[in-house]
């Protein structure tokens, strides 16, 4: 058999990830059988005895692309169009499709599939045999199924030129584009691999990207991660000691305190890749861009493309998910509070939980930490919680956040998003001590070692520490470009500026991968509020916390001073140096500061700017944005939008994240927009902003949470890890034993 596992993941946990007596028995399987898998790969060809399946809707290039490719691996070629149907029927498929009509086609077409029997070929699906299960199943157990993706309007242009008005399965009344976008689901439930076909690519471009994909899902091997403070001997590593997408999910951080990267940095896609996602959906967009970073050994493409429609589906109140709306001048808004928690956070963390209970080993609990500055809270108990019932029962999460540090609406959404599995601690800290405290906690192997053995339960982490929170992060900002062009505001090509009010620095980060998969950004512009060391590090290279407490202010989301994911951008710029970052955060950890050398600095200072805002600044920003275009910022955009209107030279469009909706955040908008009378029940304040009619609406999602949840309480700890460390087993014992 082909080695293709369509709801396992073909790479599972290594036995280094964890060690944990209740998980030997399991590793030693599963090792076995990935070693099973990998030589298995290693001494085949490309194909040896099994079959490259061709999928894609008509006019897709199939059989072209198909003959070119038998022809490089000099192998037979079966179009199943001309060497299965026709010679099965021996009439011509319009002449069967015309006797026997629509419905009974598909099930004729799917007959005669079912008797094929070949090997060590390429085989050429019609654009229809997807639609027919039985035979798909059928031919996908000896063979990889290649999705030609091709933009609608292309093949819908070369119908057109083909003289093609109707396909098979287009009843009376419905168009051609829309029966394209109906065959769709099926590709997608059928491929193992997508090859995206640009507009001008020709058929011997795609055989090309054909065979490198084939080539990629063979050898997973390449895609392995490192820590960002790795020395650069040590990432030079044993097989059986590499670290997989599944392992970096599982572990979230690495043992020397480093987080992981991808060790051969992220795809780069083609302008005309880019371009072919232009009339794309933000739920295609995801999937396309996901499989690219995810490998299929990790992800199967059909499992990825369910956990990617799930987390995008009904708990978003847009149908856009992160729609783009214009402002002011050449001012865009990037929307990213449509979730369900009403914060950027929920683009990560409704896929995340899904992606975390696919790639974990079933024979052991987990749970999942997290440290919140507000929307990271609300956020993770909300993805984690809409698991199934089995996921549950295996996986809790405890988020912990500064009790005094977040907004009143938005501690009352975390206790209101508390449920059997997910439980929120407010700690008598900030938000640095509260992160701190988690890594500390990770690296304590003597406690992680008991967690274990006493309780089979293992630590994870959902912070943006953990890659597959940062990941999915990255879509919405190729997304927003790709609407601006979509929308004829630019031209594909043309640059564009981002502004991103930014605390721990993954969402300015994501914006910077997405720039270097070949998103045309120019600058992202950083912007800071009082707990400004990140403007200070950027314009100076100084990163400087000596003397430096954290002021708590209307922005509390980037209220941080250690921002985690700077660690990230900063192992990039110094190409993989993983030495010279771990004496930086070593000489950060023990002295309280870091100075970056000048050439580094360079390269920082050509991709990234920054400025800061201050609290009056903020609320006149919200006040003045209302005043002229009804539109009410939240206090984190409204600080971003103060830096971009200070640092942008206005020669091209700039993309401000709106990264919360301004509902969590009642009282400051009250005051902003001088609203005398500030009840403190936050219920009462959201009623009130209501009644003003504001654009956008007042948030569903924490209305409903406040009414369920408007008694409900929570449990408040003292600053002492070790206090942590206590409320982590007693969640344990109460959720798994």
């Amino acid at each position: 058999m082909f080695p293709i596992v369509q709801y396992q993941p073909l790479r599972l946990i290594t036995q280094n990830t964890l060690s944990s007596t209740c998980l030997k028995p399991m590793f030693s399987r599963a090792v076995a059988f990935a070693q099973t898998w990998k030589s298995w790969l290693s001494s085949c060809p490309l194909i040896g005895n099994k079959n490259i399946i061709l999928m894609g809707p008509p006019g897709a290039g199939k059989t072209t692309v198909g003959r070119i490719v038998g022809q490089k691996l000099d192998c037979p070629v079966i179009d199943v169009d001309d060497d299965v149907l026709e010679t099965t029927w021996n009439m011509s498929v319009s002449e069967k499709l015309q006797d026997v009509g629509n419905e009974q086609f598909l099930e004729e077409e799917g007959k005669a599939l079912l008797k094929l029997s070949a090997s060590g070929s390429v085989i050429s699906l019609t654009g229809s045999n997807p639609m027919h299960a039985a035979s798909m199943q059928h031919v996908k157990r000896n063979g990889l199924v290649v999705y030609l993706d091709v933009p609608t309007a292309v093949i819908m242009r070369r119908l057109k030129v083909m003289r093609v008005d109707r396909i098979v399965g287009q009843g009376p009344g419905v168009s051609l584009k829309d029966i394209l976008q109906f065959r769709k689901q099926f590709y997608k439930r059928w491929h193992d691999i997508r090859v995206l076909c640009a507009a001008e690519s020709t058929p011997e471009a795609i055989a090309e990207k054909v065979l490198d994909a084939v080539k990629r899902y063979q050898n997973s091997e390449s895609e392995t991660f490192i820590s960002t403070r790795a020395s650069r001997s040590g990432n030079c590593k044993e097989k059986d000691s590499a670290k997989y997408f599944s392992d970096v999910v599982t572990e979230g951080l690495a043992p020397d305190g480093g987080l992981y990267v991808p060790e051969n940095g992220l795809p780069k896609l083609s302008a005309g890749e880019w371009q072919s996602l232009i009339e794309a959906t933000y739920v295609e967009r995801a999937q396309v861009l996901l499989e690219r970073c995810i490998h299929p050994a990790d992800i199967p493409a059909s499992t990825l493309g369910e956990i990617i429609g799930t987390a995008y589906g009904e708990n978003f109140t847009c149908s856009k998910i992160a729609p783009v709306r214009h402002l002011t001048g050449n001012q865009f808004l990037l929307e990213l509070f449509h979730g369900p928690t009403a914060s950027f956070k929920d683009f990560a963390l409704q896929m995340m939980p899904h992606i975390f209970a696919y790639c974990v080993p079933r024979s052991c609990n987990y749970l999942v930490l997290v440290a919140t500055s507000g929307d990271t809270g609300s956020a993770v108990l909300d993805g984690f919680s809409r698991l199934c019932d089995a996921d549950k029962q295996r996986i809790a999460v405890m988020s912990f956040f500064p009790e005094d540090g977040v907004s009143q609406i938005q501690k009352s959404q975390m206790i209101g998003c508390q449920k059997e599995n997910a439980r929120s601690i407010g700690v008598k800290s900030d938000f640095d001590f509260c992160q701190t405290a988690i890594k500390q906690i990770f690296t304590n192997s003597d406690y992680t070692g008991f967690l274990t053995v006493e309780y089979g339960t293992a630590l994870a982490a959902a912070n943006s520490i953990n890659w597959a929170r940062l990941l999915p992060q990255i879509v919405y900002h190729a997304s927003a470009y790709l609407d601006l062009v979509h929308q004829d505001i630019i031209a594909f090509g043309s640059p564009v500026d981002v502004c991103i009010p930014t605390g721990n620095f993954g969402n300015i980060l994501a914006a910077l991968y997405a720039k270097m998969m070949g998103i045309p950004i120019r600058k992202c512009i950083c912007a800071s509020n009082e707990n400004n060391v990140l403007t200070d590090f950027v314009r100076t290279g100084m990163y400087d916390l000596r003397g430096r407490r954290l002021v708590p202010t209307l922005s509390p989301a980037v209220d941080i001073l250690k921002s985690s994911n700077l660690e990230r951008y900063l192992h990039l710029i110094a190409s993989g140096d993983g030495q010279l970052v771990s004496q930086l955060y070593n000489q950060l950890e023990n002295q309280g500061h870091f100075q970056l050398q000048k050439e580094l600095l360079d390269k920082l200072q050509r991709d990234v700017v920054a400025g800061w805002c201050s609290e009056e600044d903020c609320l006149a920003a919200i006040h003045s944005v209302y005043s002229t275009t009804g539109y009410i910022l939240d206090t984190h955009t409204a600080v971003a939008k103060v830096v971009a209107d200070r640092l942008q030279d206005r020669t091209c469009p700039i993309i401000i994240s709106c990264t919360a909706h301004y509902s969590k955040f009642a009282p400051a908008i009250l005051r902003a927009l001088r609203i005398a009378e500030i009840k403190q029940n936050p219920l009462s304040q959201l009623h009130l902003l209501s009644s003003y009619s504001p654009l956008p609406p007042v948030h569903w999602g924490l209305l409903e949470t406040l009414k369920r949840n408007e008694n409900e309480d929570h449990q408040i700890c003292a600053a002492d890890t070790t206090v942590l460390m206590s409320h982590i087993e007693a969640l344990i014992q109460s959720h798994f034993t």
